[in-house]
């Protein structure tokens, strides 16, 4: 008899345990659901009333704004365009014979001029710092007058050399030939220094008025350059290349292309956060 009722109550309580998990299973199913219901609920947010209202005049204005800096790195892409079609021209004359000089010469072209220096009316234009044989000096640029025959003489500015002007210049014994560019003339404003006469040095690139102090009454009405190999060790040192002008479109397009881009990028960082703030 005893083993029979040893055997019930392990019966009743494998039967106790075996509901005690299932009880166990389902709190633990309604808790997850709960938890999951909960989330859900936590999660379901909606926006204030009026909320995207207010992004509308700040998206009007970065719209407005990215529309302007995109214009502008387009007119720079213009410009550049532009620039580059000028250096062709620059590029295309310096690499083409020299053509005469003319009374009217045109932009861009290499010319030639052939006459007479007049060394005795020689006169320095500006203050500059240059190297020679015994180390540097400061000096200027060497602007001496080309007569010309059945033409009003050139003033053509040889190059740069020490002041006061060498006596052992190398000058043209013959008739001189000079090839280099037209530069129109550089007057002087409120502040450039009244010319010395009596050391003849003038800080504006005048024609005229360089003219008149050396005596002569008239004057082309623009000054020749000088272009040619420098010789080491010999004065004055001519231009090399015809002037060309700074190209920096790109550079400038893509600074404003990337505010632009960064105009976006802000507008839509603060319009988030201001959505995630409004959420309730």
């Amino acid at each position: 008899m005893q083993p029979i009722k040893s055997r019930r109550k392990r019966r009743r309580g494998h039967a106790w345990l075996t509901k005690l998990e299932s009880d166990a299973q389902n709190l633990h199913i309604r808790a997850v659901e709960d938890l999951s219901l909960y989330g859900a609920k936590t999660t379901r947010t909606c926006l204030r009333p009026g909320a995207l209202r207010r992004l509308i005049a700040p998206g009007i204005t970065a719209f407005i704004g990215v529309l302007i800096l995109l214009a502008l790195g387009s007119w720079q892409i213009e410009r550049l365009h532009w620039k580059e079609g000028i250096l062709a021209q620059i590029a295309a004359g310096e690499a083409n014979p020299a053509v005469p000089l003319s009374d009217h010469p045109g932009p861009y072209q290499k010319v030639e001029a052939v006459g007479h220096f007049r060394p005795d009316l020689a006169v320095l234009f500006g203050d500059e710092v240059g190297d020679t044989p015994q180390g540097q000096r400061m000096g200027g640029e060497l602007i001496v007058p080309l007569e010309r025959q059945g033409a009003p003489p050139v003033l053509v500015d040889r190059g740069w050399v020490p002041d006061p002007i060498p006596a052992s210049l190398p000058w043209p014994k013959a008739e001189a030939r000079v090839d280099g560019y037209v530069q129109a003339p550089l007057k002087g404003g409120v502040f450039t220094p009244a010319p010395d006469l009596t050391h003849r040095r003038f800080y504006s690139l005048d024609p005229a008025q360089i003219g008149a102090a050396v005596g002569l009454k008239q004057v082309a009405p623009f000054i020749l350059i000088a272009m040619g190999p420098a010789t080491p060790g010999q004065l004055p040192v001519p231009a090399a290349h015809l002037p060309r002008p700074p190209n920096n479109h790109l550079e400038y397009a893509l600074i404003w292309f990337a505010l632009a881009g960064g105009l976006v990028l802000v507008f839509g960082s603060w319009a988030r956060t201001m959505l995630i703030d409004e959420r309730h």
